[in-house]
């Protein structure tokens, strides 16, 4: 057994869990929801029934009946003396997320590959005697790649030097190792909600305590949320998306960077931005580089833009932190390959061609995406984006959660709008990539269309008509 999950904690994460009758079945798909999305482990040891009951103030029988239900499918197994705990989905292999080939995979939001990076792989590969001549991985990035993202950020207006700049294995790699270095346990983090979960759990592992600040489709960042956060809590970073944030869209105005900065800068809190996806504009020009001029730390990647699976991303830093980060990085990972980073640095200087290529792809997604919903479910509120990978639609109804287990048994794969929740709700939200082809997003349109209103008619009245009046 890996972990136990407290009566409390697995109330928190449930959420608004009571969408449909009976209850109990109700619990179970909030349970399995959980379990599908990795958010509970396998082999975590579930809460014993009396406890998990009083958390959410329903009846033992009621949280009986949920673990029987699971049981039933192979979600949890319960042992006399042990209690329940999770199993691994054995429909999947480890790791995979849809489990037929027709299956429509809209939970990681990632393109598919340009087009040229085949051949640009075929072109590194004839030097690869060069290549397995060297160690094979480099813990600092090769130069040649370092001068190339520097590059890269000078041409965006931002000047900068191969010195202040650390290769990593992808985004993720950096934000896990910048959350060892510059947080200590206990240590409180700011980060938007809605936000990218895989950065909320790698500050979480760094024993940070996060503390959330809105941000909204409509409004933007809740900047008196901001200072007022900086100023309280003493939070030692701050983790942001001021590009196309993830999942909303939205884009940092000027104003809002300032107010931001100033108040990071009293609180002498590091700021961390994320810009991965701040670049995929598809109705006009890029945003400048957000924080210009300011003493912030910033990463980025090539997952997004060029293909997920070339795991190359990069910290742009002072050297001083550059140096911490390299002295750090042993314990997680000895460097980034040679050839993938090879690859990267042939790729870089064709970053205008690239954007351009995305632009139409995800602009086409986007619009097929945003016809289908408009026809076929007008009450849902679909924002109207610049760029980015996905929607942050607002459904009628906070039943977000039902919905994409009624999908999934439909083969549609997506993630709830409390997957991106860092204090819990956003249940009537849905993130909607738009990354997937054309004709894939319009079948899971209308996956989309025929599962809510069998999924809003299930729920109880008391249920949508209370949180109706509270969003």
């Amino acid at each position: 057994m890996d972990s136990r999950i407290t009566a409390r904690a697995l109330s928190h994460a449930l959420g608004g869990w009571r969408t449909r009758e009976p209850a109990y079945e109700a619990l179970a798909d909030g349970i399995r929801l959980l379990c599908l999305d990795n958010r509970l482990a396998p082999r975590t040891a579930l809460p014993a029934e009396r406890e998990l009951a009083a958390a959410l103030h329903v009846s033992r029988t009621t949280v009986a009946a949920a673990y029987r239900s699971l049981r039933e499918t192979a979600h949890i197994e319960s042992l006399r003396g042990s209690g329940s705990v999770t199993l691994p989905l054995g429909r999947r292999e480890p790791g995979r997320i849809a489990v037929a080939d027709d299956d429509i995979d809209l939970q990681q939001a990632s393109p598919a590959a340009w087009p040229g990076l085949a051949g640009i792989m075929s072109e590194v590969a004839q030097d690869a005697a060069a290549l397995v001549a060297r160690p094979g991985y480099d813990i600092v990035g090769s130069r040649a790649l370092r001068a190339a993202i520097a590059q890269r950020y000078c041409e965006r207006g931002l000047e900068t030097t191969a010195d202040q700049v650390m290769v990593t294995s992808g985004a993720q790699s950096a934000i896990h190792l910048l959350a060892r270095v510059l947080i200590r346990r206990g240590e409180r983090a700011m980060i938007e909600t809605p936000t990218y979960p895989h950065a909320a759990e790698a500050l979480r592992g760094a024993g940070a305590r996060l503390v959330g600040v809105p941000v909204t489709v409509e409004d933007g960042w809740d900047l008196d949320r901001a200072v007022q956060a900086f100023a309280r809590t003493q939070s030692t970073m701050a983790y942001l998306m001021p590009g196309y944030q993830n999942p909303t869209g939205g884009c940092m105005t000027v104003h809002e960077q300032t107010v931001v900065a100033d108040a990071a800068a009293r609180a002498g809190a590091t700021l961390v931005i994320d810009e991965t996806i701040s670049e995929l504009a598809i109705d006009a020009e890029p945003p400048s580089v957000p924080f210009a001029g300011e003493d912030v730390v910033r990463l980025g990647s090539l997952g997004k833009t060029v293909w997920g699976g070339l795991r190359v991303g990069w910290i742009r830093a002072d050297p001083p932190l550059i140096r911490r980060l390299v002295a750090a990085r042993p314990q997680h990972d000895l460097g980034t390959p040679e050839f993938e980073q090879a690859v990267a640095a042939r790729t870089l200087p064709l970053m205008p061609e690239i954007l351009a290529q995305r632009a139409g792809l995800l602009g086409s997604g986007r619009d097929e995406l945003c016809a289908a919903l408009a026809a076929g479910l007008p009450e849902w509120r679909v924002p109207s984006v610049a760029g980015g990978v996905a929607l942050w639609v607002e459904l009628d109804a906070p039943l977000s959660s039902s919905l994409v287990l009624a999908a999934r048994a439909q083969g549609v794969y997506l993630s709830a709008g409390s997957r991106f929740a860092v204090d819990g709700g956003h249940d009537r939200h849905l993130r909607l990539p738009f990354t997937a082809p054309a004709e894939q997003l319009h079948r899971a349109a209308d996956v989309l269309i025929r599962c809510w209103p069998i999924v809003r008619a299930a729920a109880p009245a008391e249920h949508t008509d209370l949180l109706d009046a509270v969003v």
